[in-house]
């Protein structure tokens, strides 16, 4: 009977809706397989930034570190988990899409934390990033037994790096710079703005039939966070990698008013094979 009883009650947690969550979208309002439609359609801009994010990143994770990489492969997965919570609601679904967002925080402050401000008792940075390990472990088991912890690890790696990004632009005197950075707090206001809205106004959106936040806060924050990231990536360059001159473009074209951010590298890589 307890063995039935374990086995119904993980079959639960599966289950279409059997998260507490439920988005302003009408449910099944498109098909009756998915959930929330628009909410599931729009996570799949991850799928679309993360390739290219990869691919123009990589001359400085080359030069730099092949690990910056796995912060856009867990982009990946940050997609397809948001996109099966939004399709069934379930509760796996729902832990599955934020534990993803947990390790993706993670994997940036492992390899971006900036070295000089480690605590005292750490020497490197692979002491330091296997403490962050640790760290996301222990969150991730905690969120099965409390999932509330998820959030305070999530508030924790978010706020403490938006915290260290503010103050490393305060010395930063590169206009292109500050003008992502600009752009990437603007982005990151808005998209927050959106999930609020979608999550605690819901009742006034729906007067307006207009039910879809959530899923442009999807598009919103993928968009901030290749803002962001490019960022931290070039102030990292600039204190890890200087002899490769880093500098910022805009993909496809530098001269077009918006575009993907990415770092170029003017000097000689030390990776390059030299005659």
């Amino acid at each position: 009977m307890g063995g039935f009883y374990s086995s119904e009650k993980m079959s639960g947690v599966f289950s279409y809706e059997s998260s507490e969550i439920d988005w302003c979208e009408d449910n099944y309002k498109h098909s009756e397989h998915v959930v929330e439609y628009f909410n599931t359609m729009s996570s799949f801009i991850f799928f679309i930034i993360s390739p290219i994010m990869l691919y123009l990143l990589h001359p400085y994770a080359k030069e730099r570190n092949l690990a910056i990489h796995s912060v856009w492969i867990m982009m990946i997965f940050v997609g397809l988990f948001s996109a099966y919570f939004h399709m069934t609601l379930s509760f796996v679904g729902q832990m599955l899409d934020e534990l993803s967002i947990l390790w993706v925080l993670a994997v940036g402050y492992a390899v971006w934390f900036p070295r000089r401000l480690f605590p005292s008792f750490i020497k490197d940075r692979s002491t330091f990033s296997s403490l962050v390990v640790v760290i996301a472990v222990i969150s991730t088991l905690s969120s099965f037994v409390k999932p509330t912890a998820n959030a305070y690890a999530l508030n924790f790696f978010g706020l403490h790096m938006l915290y260290v990004l503010g103050v490393e632009m305060r010395c930063c005197t590169d206009q292109k710079a500050l003008r992502l950075a600009k752009l990437s707090v603007a982005l990151w206001i808005l998209a927050i703005t959106c999930w609020i809205s979608d999550r605690f106004g819901c009742s006034f959106w729906q007067k307006l039939n207009f039910c879809y936040l959530h899923g442009i806060w999807h598009i919103l924050i993928v968009i901030a966070t290749a803002y962001g990231s490019t960022l931290i990536a070039y102030l990292d360059a600039n204190y890890e990698i200087p002899y490769s001159l880093p500098g910022l473009q805009y993909w496809p074209s530098d001269k077009w008013a918006v575009g993907i951010p990415h770092i170029v590298l003017k000097g000689t890589p030390k990776t390059q094979k030299r005659c």
